[in-house]
């Protein structure tokens, strides 16, 4: 048993789309519509929660603050252009050698230079289902993304030419699979695309 206990400290509170509100009820003059509008659930979002020790060392605290950094920018892009929704555990693991998500919500973050926003919306990608779920088997088997609605976005991004291709539980393009393939407009295309995934039965 591991002399320092866990402590859990939830990540700080971020944007997410906020529902459409009904509108104002019409005027004396205005006709009342047939039937009242309904008011739109809110969009769901991706929370997050690091475990960290009671007392933890110079080396935890720093990974700590890389980790929540990361975590932050990738969780705020996903809660800005989609209305995915997953409750995330990150946790840091110096036994890790990159980093890893887990469809049941888990993230481990091990060495330094993956904790980044680049590795963190990937990771997210694995606990939403990408290349963890059965329908990440059954649309994405055979090298090509079969679902259309993912299928459609890449050829909007890249032409009609253009395919999703899938291999060892991976994407591309757009799959943010390492570092070199970072930019802001990938970043937000990734997210575009996990959702789409979704959509088509991810």
């Amino acid at each position: 048993m591991t002399a320092l206990a866990a402590t859990v400290l939830t990540g700080p509170g971020i944007a997410q789309a906020a529902p459409q509100s009904v509108p104002a009820a019409p005027s004396a003059s205005t006709p009342a519509p047939e039937s009242p509008p309904r008011e739109r659930a809110a969009a769901a979002s991706i929370t997050w929660s690091l475990e960290r020790a009671a007392n933890p060392t110079a080396d935890q605290r720093t990974a700590y603050d890389l980790i929540t950094a990361a975590m932050n920018a990738a969780v705020s892009r996903y809660n800005n252009l989609s209305d995915l929704g997953k409750s995330i555990t990150v946790r840091y693991d110096p036994g890790v050698p990159t980093a890893d998500g887990s469809i049941n919500g888990t993230i481990r973050f091990g060495n330094r230079s993956y904790m980044n926003e680049r590795t963190a919306l990937h990771e997210i990608a694995h606990t939403i289902g990408v290349g963890t779920s059965s329908g990440w088997s059954s649309l994405g088997s055979g090298g090509t993304w079969r679902g259309a609605q993912a299928t459609a976005l890449v050829k909007r991004f890249d032409g009609s030419g253009a395919t999703l291709s899938t291999g060892g539980g991976h994407f591309w393009p757009y799959g943010l699979n390492y570092d070199n393939e970072f930019s802001n407009t990938a970043a937000d295309r990734h997210v575009q695309i996990v959702a789409a995934m979704v959509r088509d039965g991810l």
